[in-house]
């Protein structure tokens, strides 16, 4: 089965590889996911993390705190597929800390880089599924544990399929920490042992505990040339597809609130270009928030009409969440599943979301059940729920307390999860 595997994730990278040369996806750092480590690595036994990308590296953040504190001689590893979540780990981990990325599911490459890396403990958050790693790792009885387990509809419905050659890898995992009891039931579905599961709830509502954005208010708001009276919606996460139908609305939204401001933050900031495009056959003016960071001088009179601001930067949407009125979550009016809505949400923001939410239903459903967000359909009720939102103060100020207040409810999994592997790293003679 192993072999079969190796032949079908090689004959998949070389079919795939095109695509990839198309997007760039060579980084510096690729090498790595290959079995190149440094030659003179020598961390211990560490306990490793794995964090896929962004949202996931900065939901295990307060984990590794606590483990910090708990294993304090201990060295770590965290490793992500992505650069972006890559930078992300790099700001998390202490000096002595290794940071890298994960090594291709080649059972070749995972045993060299295992036995280099030697962890005493595997950490995966959320619940990727990679045979050959957790092969390999129970193979030299180094544990291996799901944090933030979770299971999507879509990705259910595939692993159904499948589920008689992935109860035996799944079953090679010591234990699962589920976010729900539906990632439980599902987890049960396709023969995890009961007895390997626990609920302790979604880490990334540990993940947003914010200080106070309004001191850095003012010096953004001159940075952009907001006017005390101007209003700013942000439309965070943007894909293909929907930039069109965000500008048409704001278009239409002018027409009652002159003094609008929109601020588009693409997915993935290479595609800014292509929002500038879209801005410019509509007659709307833009400007990359990466030029005004470099000093340009933009006042009320730079342009005959306010510009769309294009958020072209990594590691600012926060502060933009923070700075604006109301904020819309995208990936959702285009099928791709949405992003995450609890950062606006913990900074306590009226916030709106498409119908396509697959990836964060369980989190969209909490918040539709306690009128703590509004769904839209498309462009046209996108136009009205935030027309009705400018209309009303009172509604923002309901929205954005729910939405806050739903955050604190659900905080505590980071602690019972970290409690867990305490339990779990007791009978494990290397820590």
């Amino acid at each position: 089965m192993c072999i079969i595997y190796n032949l079908f994730y090689i004959l998949a990278a070389i079919i795939y590889l095109p695509v990839f040369l198309w997007r760039r996806k060579f980084h510096p750092g690729f090498q790595t996911r290959l079995g190149r480590l440094p030659e003179d690595l020598n961390l211990g036994q560490p306990i490793w993390i794995h964090a896929v990308s962004v949202g996931e590296a900065k939901a295990v953040k307060g984990l590794f705190e606590e483990l910090k504190k708990k294993y304090p001689g201990r060295n770590f590893v965290i490793s992500t597929v992505t650069p972006t979540g890559n930078k992300i780990a790099r700001a998390i981990a202490a000096d002595n800390d290794f940071v890298t990325y994960l090594p291709l599911d080649l059972s070749f490459i995972v045993r060299k880089v295992l036995e280099r890396v030697n962890p005493c403990l595997f950490i995966l958050a959320e619940t990727e599924i990679w045979p050959n790693l957790i092969r390999c790792l129970y193979q030299k009885r180094i544990p291996v544990l799901v944090v933030n387990g979770r299971i999507s509809g879509a990705s259910f419905k595939g692993y159904r399929l499948a589920a008689f050659l992935l109860k035996p890898i799944l079953n090679k995992i010591s234990l699962f920490c589920a976010q729900t009891q539906r990632d439980a039931d599902r987890l049960i579905c396709l023969g995890v042992l009961r007895d390997k599961i626990r609920i302790t709830g979604n880490m990334k509502f540990d993940a947003h505990t914010y200080p106070d954005f309004k001191k850095d208010d003012a010096g953004l708001r001159v940075k952009l040339g907001i006017q005390p009276q101007e209003k700013i919606w942000v439309v965070g996460s943007s894909h293909p597809g929907e930039e069109e139908i965000v500008l048409g609305a704001h278009q239409r939204l002018l027409k009652d609130f002159p003094d609008l401001r929109l601020v588009i933050a693409p997915r993935h900031p290479d595609r800014a270009k292509d929002i500038e495009k879209i801005s410019k056959t509509r007659g709307l003016p833009s400007i990359f928030i990466s030029k005004l960071n470099l000093g340009l001088n933009l006042t009320p009179n730079t342009y005959n009409l306010k510009p769309i601001f294009i958020l072209d930067t990594i590691g600012e949407l926060l502060s933009f969440y923070a700075l604006c009125d109301i904020v819309f979550v995208g990936g959702s009016l285009a099928r791709n599943g949405g992003h995450n809505i609890l950062e606006p949400a913990a900074l306590g923001k009226p916030i709106l979301f498409g119908p396509h939410m697959f990836n964060f239903s369980d989190i969209a459903d909490l918040f539709l059940e306690n009128k703590a967000a509004l769904l839209v359909k498309d462009g046209e009720g996108l136009c009205l729920k935030i027309k009705q939102l400018l209309n009303s103060p009172e509604e923002i100020g309901r929205l954005s307390a729910r939405a806050r207040a739903l955050v604190s409810a659900h905080q505590g999994a980071t602690q019972k999860t970290a409690q867990i592997i305490e339990g779990l790293c007791k009978n494990i003679s290397t820590i």
